[in-house]
């Protein structure tokens, strides 16, 4: 059976509930807003596995998060996303600089992506950009508001949390959106 999968590190329910009283203030925008449920920070696309590559994948996420230690997170401001488009396509959460997050997303890609079952799959050779998609903006009806109607978000929200877990999860696109299903979680470990 194919999964399309991706790793990612769950949120705490408080920040979640926060994240969400965000939302709710930009509700007349033309965004599909991410469920409570979803929110995550994405560290690493996997695309589509079959059995083999996934049960490879597990052995060696398990074996690389064993490695690294609990690490605290901050959100440090909602705004539009990708930064430097003229026409933004998302609404999300910029993550403050954090060499733990970027050392663990760096090596699940090294590690994962030079297993002999990803041989074959292309890899995505695009900078890392940290952050916490909030929704996905429907650019036509965006691109139909004067530039007076669309809010300028762009809002410290200084949020902190400690990672504790990293999961690989399962990505099943359905036309009321993407639901997620954890597939394997992995506690980072306490430093001694």
């Amino acid at each position: 059976m194919i999964k399309r999968a991706f790793i990612a590190i769950p949120l705490p329910e408080d920040i979640k509930n926060q994240i969400v009283s965000f939302q709710k203030k930009t509700l007349g925008l033309p965004i599909n807003w991410t469920k409570k449920e979803n929110l995550h920070i994405t560290l690493l696309f996997l695309g589509y596995l079959n059995e083999d590559q996934l049960s490879d994948t597990i052995e060696a996420f398990e074996e690389i998060i064993s490695y690294h230690s609990l690490f605290s997170i901050t959100l440090s401001k909602y705004c539009y996303g990708p930064p430097n488009k003229k026409l933004p396509r998302m609404v999300w959460i910029e993550i403050a600089e954090n060499p733990k997050l970027l050392s663990l997303q760096n090596d699940l890609k090294e590690s994962l992506f030079s297993l002999p079952s990803f041989q074959y799959k292309e890899k995505q050779n695009r900078e890392y950009s940290s952050h916490i998609t909030l929704g996905r903006i429907r650019r036509l009806e965006f691109a139909k508001l004067a530039s007076e109607q669309r809010p300028n978000i762009d809002e410290d929200c200084s949020l902190v949390f400690s990672a504790n877990s990293v999961a690989i999860m399962e990505s099943q696109l359905k036309k009321t959106g993407a639901e997620y299903t954890i597939l394997k979680t992995c506690n980072l470990k306490h430093e001694t």
